[in-house]
């Protein structure tokens, strides 16, 4: 497993960085654009919900791990972000109605929940201080 790292201070400055390293390892693997906007859609919103609420307000650090796995006729991603901000497991909220208008829903939790819809799996553990969030996808090739 050849597993790539980034780590960037948790800011909107650096999200193009981190949006732009994902990219680059799919693009070397062929990753179908439809797959690839389904990943970027996904991170963009794990990222950003670390910089917004991961630190109250602090500037902290946000690390991503990501490795793409060769299968028989498909390719497995699996990208994992870490930061070291309040122990919180977004898998654990409820998921939104969404058969109610935009009007009548509670705010909050529809970008966790289209994130657990558009990837394969999605994994939350807390570690050695550490939250880390583990989206996987894969492809045919």
């Amino acid at each position: 497993m050849n597993e790539k790292c980034l780590t960037v201070a948790a800011t909107m400055d650096n999200l193009d960085r981190v949006i732009g390293f994902v990219e680059e390892q799919l693009n070397e693997e062929a990753c179908p654009v439809k797959i690839q906007g389904q990943i970027i859609v996904s991170l963009e919103e794990l990222y950003v919900n670390v910089v917004n609420y991961a630190y109250d307000g602090a500037v902290g650090e946000c690390s991503l791990y990501m490795s793409i796995l060769p299968c028989d006729n498909e390719r497995k991603m699996v990208l994992t972000i870490k930061d070291r901000g309040k122990p919180f497991n977004p898998l654990l909220r409820q998921d939104p109605d969404i058969t109610l208008s935009a009007d009548e829903r509670q705010i909050g939790g529809l970008g966790i929940y289209m994130v657990k819809k558009s990837m394969d799996q999605v994994t939350y553990e807390y570690d050695s201080g550490y939250n880390a969030l583990t989206i996987c996808k894969a492809w045919q090739i």
